[in-house]
């Protein structure tokens, strides 16, 4: 990590860091950057109930305490060697960004970021406007103290949600860098001496995930779409066999035209905390249909995958995919897609009581921290709210072993012994109950005019500092 707003950081004791922060740093509006703002974003992120995703997998079990005006204390009820990740998590605001001139004001809409009133912050490039579905104006600010370079004198950033019109824009110049290159589109690409690309593999998995706690549920249906009165999908052997039908090879060959990575567990190569024991199921149709056998299903069931069609790489190819290999595979699946705006909504909360609405659905994350500390967190320890538990965990997947195992995990401060428990954690979560199912990794493509190179990021972000003057 490199230090920006905060300067250094420390532990103090096991449940106690110590932050400094830089001083001089002023915000895009002319005040002063301190501890009240630190503060002022945490609290506000910790509270947020305006999108589908929840922040208090990073902010749960933590309180902030001023010291002096630039230095904070964090403390938890247990070790937690992932403060200093956690927080890079939370974009810092100025606590005074509505001239409200208090750290309590969390009355902040998204129209005050759009206007621009809100959307005040630290960094190299300030606001200057936002046109809804158009574009992003950026301009160089003056008064930055930080350790970036500032190599452009003001950055756009283009909405352009056809790829065929994305891909046409950058072929007549009329923009500089593309990102999300349709993988349909990257052979005519790379052909182009005009033209240079820039790949990496993500560290988002794409993933299946399986409702694990109603009796019944509402999109598992006999062969003839009659409901069912036992849920098939809380039996893991159940699980592991539609785990066995997915051909990973296909999927990434076919539907992602060799620009995937194959995923059996939820970070790549590479990544602190991965399991050397679990690699990506192999297709096996005969170990499929014996474990549906064992568990009493033999003559198969009904489902409905619902998924995006506009937030994941081809993601509703890939249900489609899917859909076709569990049914030649005795399991008829049906298809729904639907724009990602909707679909996440009905995806967390569009049941009964805003529990997830689903029984098999397709999605993707990211592990931001860098480990699978996360996503183990997110997705797959049992959802409690009041603990920050389980806050993506759409599946409801619940396991005494796997919750003691990540709290254990998240408590640890030796390294080697942390990645020793994540791998482990891993392997009874996935490899043995088929918590989910990882199918692959995305790989990522952005396209530049010649003489421009973007560095590719496993975040997936398309950060105006990251383009660059080829060398």
């Amino acid at each position: 990590m490199i230090p920006r707003l905060a300067s250094s950081w420390r532990a103090l004791d096991d449940t106690t860091w110590e932050f400094k922060l830089r001083k001089g740093i002023k915000f895009h509006d002319g005040s002063d950057f301190d501890a009240d703002d630190v503060i002022f974003s945490f609290n506000r992120a910790d509270g947020y109930t305006g999108g589908n995703s929840s922040f208090r997998t990073y902010t749960k079990g933590k309180s902030l305490k001023k010291v002096d005006s630039h230095t904070i204390h964090i403390t938890t009820k247990a070790a937690y060697p992932l403060m200093p990740n956690d927080m890079t998590t939370i974009l810092i605001m100025s606590s005074d960004a509505k001239g409200s001139g208090g750290s309590e004001n969390f009355g902040i809409k998204a129209k005050d970021f759009n206007k621009g009133t809100a959307a005040i912050g630290t960094g190299p490039y300030k606001f200057v406007k936002w046109k809804k579905g158009d574009r992003l104006v950026l301009e160089k600010y003056d008064g930055y103290q930080g350790p970036l370079a500032q190599p452009w004198s003001k950055m756009v950033f283009r909405f352009i949600k056809s790829e065929p019109a994305r891909t046409a824009a950058l072929l007549a110049g009329d923009v500089d860098m593309i990102d999300n290159v349709p993988t349909t589109d990257i052979a005519k690409l790379k052909s182009s001496a005009e033209l240079s690309l820039s790949q990496g593999i993500s560290n988002r998995v794409i993933y299946l995930h399986m409702d694990q706690q109603r009796d019944q549920s509402p999109f598992v249906t006999d062969k003839k779409g009659n409901p069912l009165s036992k849920n098939p999908l809380k039996d893991a052997r159940v699980r592991i066999a539609i785990s066995k039908m997915i051909d990973r090879d296909e999927i990434v060959d076919k539907v992602m035209e060799g620009v995937a990575v194959k995923a059996g567990q939820l970070l790549p190569e590479g990544f602190f905390g991965r399991s050397s024991k679990l690699k990506p199921e192999a297709y096996d149709p005969a170990g499929a249909k014996k474990l549906l056998a064992e568990a009493g299903w033999g003559d198969g069931f009904g489902l409905t995958i619902h998924g995006p069609n506009d937030r994941y790489i081809n993601d509703a190819k890939i249900c489609e995919a899917i859909a076709q290999m569990l049914t030649r595979n005795g399991i008829p699946t049906k298809v729904e897609t639907m724009p990602k705006n909707v679909y996440f909504k009905r995806a967390s909360k569009g049941g009964p009581d805003k529990t997830p609405e689903f029984s098999f659905i397709l999605v993707g994350w990211g592990a931001g921290t860098g480990e699978p500390s996360s996503p183990l967190k997110s997705l797959l320890m049992t959802h409690d709210k009041s603990k920050g538990h389980g806050a993506s965990n759409r599946g409801r997947h619940s396991n005494a072993q796997v919750d003691a195992l990540v709290t254990k995990a998240l408590a640890t401060v030796d390294d080697a012994a942390r990645a020793k428990i994540l791998a482990e954690a891993t392997e009874v979560a996935i490899g043995a109950r088929q918590g989910i199912i990882p199918l692959h990794y995305q790989v990522n493509t952005w396209a530049t005019r010649k003489g421009l190179k973007y560095n590719a990021r496993a975040d997936e972000r398309t950060v105006g500092l990251d383009l660059i003057q080829a060398q």
